[in-house]
């Protein structure tokens, strides 16, 4: 059995005190490039996020973490029916901001057509429902896309509640997207706030990991 080489006062010897200490720096410098690169990873590449509301149900639940595309928007544009983060116009979640709602439900109603020139600091998750030269509408919660009723399998009816139908048509401005929650009922989208700008963009949802029961990819 091997034992420890000790010096005459019984402590370590000097070669053995240099080799834990270089144990000791080793972990360290492991511990700060891996911070480092989960660091860059989230900057960069993907990012984690939780769900705060309903607004996405079915597909996405209060609570739900998904993970999100970065570097994907520095290369291409979102399609249609992507899950996109991103930052919202200034104000979309107050009242004043509703340039859609005025005349909801009349005959001549038209969601919001115009975002608001200020970039908000908040998150959102949304799924892209039009992209920039896309005409759109809404039919009891569901989009017409090009004169086209979309089928969407995957959101909440609506039904005729608040904000389920702008029959009038809008044209979404080039180098925007058109953003609406799956919960048509109860979200607060574009609908409401107007069309994002690609530059507002955050990342593509292509993944959720938590909870374990609902682990997948979209």
């Amino acid at each position: 059995m091997a034992e420890m080489v000790r010096n005459d006062a019984g402590g370590l010897s000097p070669k053995q005190e240099q080799k834990g200490t270089n144990k000791f720096v080793e972990l360290v410098g492991i511990v700060i490039v891996a911070l480092l690169l989960a660091f860059l990873i989230q900057a960069f590449f993907i990012k984690t996020y939780r769900i705060p509301s309903g607004s996405m149900e079915p597909t996405l639940d209060i609570g739900q973490r998904v993970l999100v595309n970065r570097i994907g928007m520095r290369f291409g544009d979102p399609k249609v029916g992507d899950i996109v983060v991103f930052h919202p116009p200034a104000g979309a979640d107050i009242q004043p901001a509703r340039c859609g709602a005025a005349d909801e439900g009349g005959s001549s109603a038209k969601p919001c057509s115009v975002a608001t020139p200020e970039e908000s600091k908040q998150t959102f998750i949304k799924r892209v429902v039009g992209t920039g030269g896309d005409t759109i509408a809404i039919r009891d919660g569901h989009v017409i896309r090009n004169g086209r009723l979309q089928r969407e399998t995957f959101v909440n009816e609506c039904g005729d509640g608040f904000g389920c139908s702008f029959p009038g048509t809008i044209t979404v401005p080039q180098g925007s997207f058109y953003m609406m929650g799956d919960n048509r009922g109860a979200s607060d989208d574009s609908r409401y706030w107007g069309p994002v700008p690609k530059d507002w963009l955050i990342g593509t949802a292509f993944a959720t990991y938590w909870p374990p029961k609902r682990i997948g990819v979209f």
